[in-house]
């Protein structure tokens, strides 16, 4: 099996997987692995335990490959294994966020997306709105890339609520579209985009601070 992955279709990838391709799995292994350990540290208490999950999650593959219908594709499909998996050791870890806590998209449903400090308050007032008191900065593409920022990102993200993890680790980290982030984590596309937006934000106001101390 020589060529990328992507050449391939979920029922050509599972017929390889069924014919035990060892190639095949090698292959899918590559693409996914560090992603579902990604996912799997929102759930448990450490990359050790989100390791374990993962592996769980391979052996669960290829004892499922004879019940997978491609009713979704191959990746949700895995993707969805190890968030079981994970529930499931985050539960014994007494770690794991209920899912009913999605219902309001966050454990805090009133948090707002932007910080209202950001904003200048209309004279005589006590609510902030209207414009912004500092406007979001823009970042050097050099900056950007240095490894540094990546560490600054990491652990922005990695700070977040599990839920708000959760999303942007799928959606930003791993590439999922929308509509496969709601099909893995079982929520409606409204939760999912309002995740995504305050966890962008917030990662966004950490990278904010990050340049802001470094030109002091």
């Amino acid at each position: 099996m020589s060529q990328p992955l992507t050449f391939y279709t979920d029922a050509e990838l599972v017929a390889a997987l069924r014919r035990g391709d060892e190639e095949a799995f090698r292959t899918l292994f590559e693409k996914y692995h560090a992603g579902l350990v990604r996912l799997a540290m929102s759930y448990v208490s450490n990359r050790a335990a989100a390791e374990d999950v993962a592996q769980e999650t391979w052996l669960g593959v290829l004892n499922g490959l004879d019940r997978f219908e491609g009713r979704s594709s191959l990746k949700t499909w895995i993707f969805t294994i190890l968030i079981n998996r994970a529930k499931t050791r985050g539960q014994r870890e007494s770690r794991s966020l209920p899912f009913s806590a999605l219902g309001d998209a966050d454990s805090d449903p009133d948090e707002p997306a932007v910080d209202p400090d950001r904003f200048i308050s209309p004279p005589d007032s006590t609510h902030r709105g209207g414009h912004w008191a500092s406007s979001p900065h823009t970042f050097p593409e050099a900056q950007a890339l240095t490894s540094e920022t990546g560490s600054v990102i990491r652990n922005s993200i990695a700070a977040l609520p599990p839920t708000q993890r959760q999303v942007i680790t799928l959606r930003d980290v791993d590439g999922f579209s929308a509509d496969e982030v709601c099909n893995i984590l079982e929520i409606s596309e409204t939760n999912q985009r309002v995740l995504l937006h305050r966890a962008r934000a917030k990662v966004r106001r950490a990278l904010e601070k990050y340049f802001a101390e470094g030109k002091s």
